[in-house]
């Protein structure tokens, strides 16, 4: 908000702002994140596969339920930009509104990506995170954002009356059509908002807009995730770079982005079974 008030306070102003905050979404019943569990299955893992994304482009991957992947910085900082489908159902896929419900405006180790309504159910958990260090900074930006949807050339034309191709829209689009011999206007359907990897970003403190810097990802830095059902990914490394000045264009020095699948050791995940779908039975009030 950044209209000036056009209404006077009323006398109970203070009052009204004084209210106690509630948390919407308290997550003390949401499972919780075993560590043991998939540090066990970690142990000994290898890598299966491994794929690189080229600087402004998108390239598409598949993970299966019980396999972990990384998302790594080769050369330089670099944002990606991340969306997951179900493999055998590209209807469900990450919801980055209802995982920032449930765990905040970044997310971390422990936190995990929820698939959307009605299946709401964990599509992926993160189990390193090698930017937890950063929290929050004075500025109250993090890492790892489900805030930003993407940069798109809809809104790069709208602000700038340009057509730009390389958006991170743009690239997913291209790298899903391409994986499943789609159409581009088929495949712009199921490209949706995303996981910002690596991205630094939050709220202005005064007009609460969103804003990002430079990302504090360096070669080396990765997060991982582990697949908790078999996963479809696209990822693609940002046309902004490391997002500390501009994206949507060719000016920022940019960078590839790794993608490396890795499969626990023969018998850590025995007891392991894919998480359902949600439970609710669907009777919307009419039955």
């Amino acid at each position: 908000m950044t209209t000036r008030a056009q209404h006077p306070a009323p006398a109970d102003a203070a009052e009204r702002k004084a209210v106690r905050p509630v948390i919407c979404y308290p997550p003390e019943t949401l499972p919780p994140f075993d560590a043991a569990f998939y540090d066990a299955a970690r142990a000994g893992m290898t890598q299966i596969d491994a794929v690189t994304v080229p600087p402004r482009d998108a390239a598409t991957f598949f993970v299966p339920a019980g396999h972990f992947f990384r998302i790594a910085i080769t050369d330089g900082p670099q944002v990606g930009d991340l969306n997951l489908w179900n493999a055998a159902d590209l209807s469900e896929r990450f919801f980055s509104g209802k995982t920032r419900a449930l765990h905040g405006t970044h997310v971390t180790t422990g936190d995990r990506l929820w698939s959307n309504l009605p299946y709401l159910r964990p599509m992926a958990t993160i189990t390193r995170d090698t930017l937890d260090w950063y929290g929050w900074d004075a500025d109250g930006a993090g890492v790892h954002d489900v805030i930003g949807t993407r940069c798109d050339p809809y809104t790069n034309h709208l602000l700038n009356g340009e057509d730009y191709d390389r958006c991170c829209h743009s690239n997913l689009i291209r790298a899903l059509a391409e994986s499943r011999n789609m159409t581009p206007e088929e495949a712009e359907r199921h490209v949706h908002d995303v996981l910002n990897v690596f991205m630094c970003t939050g709220f202005t403190q005064d007009t609460q807009q969103y804003f990002m810097k430079a990302s504090p990802a360096r070669p080396g830095d990765f997060i991982e995730f582990f697949a908790e059902i078999d996963l479809l990914a696209a990822l693609s490394a940002c046309p902004g770079g490391d997002c500390g000045s501009e994206h949507s264009s060719d000016a920022a020095a940019c960078y590839p982005l790794r993608a490396e699948i890795y499969q626990p050791a023969s018998g850590t995940l025995r007891e392991w079974q894919p998480p359902v779908r949600n439970g609710y039975t669907g009777g919307h009030g009419l039955r």
